[in-house]
């Protein structure tokens, strides 16, 4: 019997303690780290929300109560709902953008006339090994407004004139979407994959059989089948492009003027540029509660938690 089980022994057969209490004693361990690592931290930046903390007051007990100041602050302020607004808007257009790569990529890759189908497939997780900052700033090159940027290159080869791409709102947004695309591509098509591999080949020759051509099979056959993966893909996704910081930080900072500035961003700016701890940590538990809220409605309205055991 080793040393583990020996002390595990003398705890059980301890008047102190029962046997129906050493689970909870075995886990007290891991529980204490985290509330010291998770809890912790998400209570202090509660508490920071109903006060005036600044630099020159955190964690030296120094703040001011301010009761829902904060919150009446930032929900007063024009730039959180343009802030609020510009997310939603990223959420959508980089979500979709992200499942119709997604599903693109991942047809091709599990098309049986395809070749190369296993370095292909090792290819697209690239992305995924490469730090994020390291291809965020390299696409940040890509879209410079410069003209040497590979983008404007890209476009006087085709005949059409530079675009100042992190000067103009619109294309600058443009420009999020598409590094947001790059980075969570292999994600989508890893689950798309997956779940294409799994669709009935007895359905689909029964629907050849019925005369039924490759886009009404893949409406009526393939849609059907990988609907429930996709949708649990578009969820996470749509939660990270809701926390998205680095791409509008490097790229400009939510420029030009603030006009793309990310929720996220917004909060930092805040808390760090402003110096209003309090207000950020306000902005940030904003944050947090709309997207809980956003993923619980789409698990429930798309019954991603049907058959898990409730008791």
């Amino acid at each position: 019997m080793s040393v583990v089980d020996s002390a595990v022994e003398r705890v059980a057969d301890s008047p102190v303690v029962s046997r129906d209490d050493l689970p909870l004693l075995l886990v007290l361990p891991g529980l204490f780290v985290f509330l010291a690592f998770m809890l912790f931290p998400v209570l202090y930046l509660v508490y920071l929300s109903f006060t005036n903390a600044e630099p020159a007051t955190l964690f030296q007990g120094k703040e001011q109560w301010v009761g829902l100041a904060n919150y009446v602050t930032v929900l007063s302020d024009g730039q959180f709902w343009n802030s609020m607004g510009v997310t939603w808007l990223f959420v959508a257009t980089s979500v979709a953008l992200k499942v119709l790569v997604g599903l693109g990529v991942g047809l091709v890759v599990t098309g049986k006339r395809v070749r190369g189908k296993r370095f292909m497939r090792a290819l697209i997780i690239v992305p995924l090994g490469l730090p994020g900052i390291f291809t965020i700033t390299i696409w940040r090159g890509i879209f410079s407004s410069a003209e040497f940027g590979l983008a404007n290159q890209f476009l006087r080869t085709a005949g059409l004139g530079s675009v100042a791409w992190l000067s103009d709102r619109w294309m600058a947004f443009l420009a999020y979407n598409v590094t947001e695309a790059w980075l969570a591509y292999p994600f989508m098509v890893i689950i798309t994959v997956s779940a294409l591999q799994d669709v009935s080949e007895e359905l689909h020759e029964a629907a050849m059989i019925d005369g039924a051509g490759f886009f009404a099979r893949f409406l009526h056959v393939t849609l059907p089948s990988i609907k429930r993966p996709v949708l649990f893909a578009s969820i996470l996704t749509a939660a990270a492009s809701f926390q998205q910081f680095l791409i509008p930080y490097v790229f400009n900072q939510g420029g030009p003027s603030r006009t793309n500035e990310l929720l996220i961003v917004y909060g930092y700016r805040e808390a760090f540029r402003f110096q209003k701890y309090g207000e950020g940590a306000a902005i940030m538990l904003v944050a947090v509660a709309v997207i809980g809220v956003f993923m619980m409605l789409n698990v429930k309205k798309g019954q991603l938690a049907d058959g898990v055991d409730d008791a």
